[in-house]
């Protein structure tokens, strides 16, 4: 199984070749994966509410991907910047994210590291069909590394922002002519409007997925429950099987023959004692 947490590269490192510290080393997500008993798992390269270009060695990048190697199955995979916004009709917003995402696909490439996940963004008045060709233009000004993959994150459909449809997820698919993956949050998904809560309702959703958007193009599982219901549009996550999605739906999903050899990468939160190491032992709990 395929499972493991957002971790963070924050932490000094002292380098073998100048015995100076490295801040924000990559390495340091490693461990961290390790310690939370993961596999695989996310990460920022930055911080992701700033407009900030990642700074990696080439020491960090090789010794990440030794450790990578030596002690995780992978895959890893980058969340881009939350000020990224695919969607904007804006000039200025649409460089700054189209630089934003081509330093992440960079860094990805460097860390050996196949998937850049973004959100699609906001249309902020473009309209659906506007946003999604403003997202497909960006997409396809990218240069995209040979071994790497753009995946686009499902929404909780709030305000003006895109992905909480299946449909939106198809439109950004159908418009680019970069081959492009998908990543779903189930969180996202639960309160976007589709039931995650059974067994039944589980099936009835992935096969959803799969008539409108097609299961080739997930590449990707934001493994989270949710502190609100089914349709809210209310983003916030919950620990596994203690949310509204619940113990049923998580061990649904977690064993759904269409999903269970996917990779799963927890966002859940740190309460009442419980965080990462928690959720990931829960999850492998549920697996049949």
């Amino acid at each position: 199984m395929h499972v493991g947490a957002h971790v963070s590269i924050s932490g000094s490192r002292v380098s073998s070749d100048t015995e100076t510290p490295e801040y924000d080393d990559v390495r340091n997500a490693v461990d961290r994966q390790r310690n939370f008993g993961g596999n695989c798992g996310q990460i920022f390269t930055t911080s992701p509410q700033v407009w900030q270009q990642p700074e990696i060695s080439d020491e960090a990048a090789a010794g990440f991907r030794e450790l990578t190697d030596e002690r995780l199955d992978g895959p890893w995979v980058i969340h881009a910047s939350y000020l990224v916004n695919l969607c904007t009709p804006k000039d200025d917003l649409r460089q700054k994210s189209l630089d934003s995402m081509q330093a992440e696909l960079d860094a990805a490439d460097k860390l050996g590291i196949p998937y850049v996940n973004a959100h699609l963004g906001a249309h902020t008045g473009a309209g659906v069909e506007g946003g999604l060709e403003n997202a497909a233009s960006v997409i396809d000004e990218l240069e995209v590394p040979d071994d790497v993959q753009i995946l686009i994150e499902s929404d909780a459909g709030s305000g003006t922002k895109l992905g909480g449809e299946f449909d939106h997820l198809t439109g950004i698919i159908e418009r680019t002519d970069t081959d492009i993956g998908i990543c779903i949050d189930t969180a996202h998904t639960l309160v976007a409007g589709n039931d995650l809560t059974t067994p039944e309702a589980v099936d009835e959703t992935v096969q959803r997925f799969d008539d409108v958007v097609g299961l080739e193009h997930l590449e990707y599982i934001h493994l989270n429950d949710s502190k609100h219901d089914v349709g809210t549009h209310k983003d916030e996550h919950a620990l596994i099987g203690e949310g509204y999605i619940g113990e049923d739906g998580m061990r649904a999903i977690v064993n759904h023959p269409d999903l269970r050899e996917l990779p799963f990468a927890l966002e859940t939160p740190t309460e009442d004692g419980k965080g990462f190491a928690w959720n990931i032992e829960r999850v492998k709990a549920l697996r049949n």
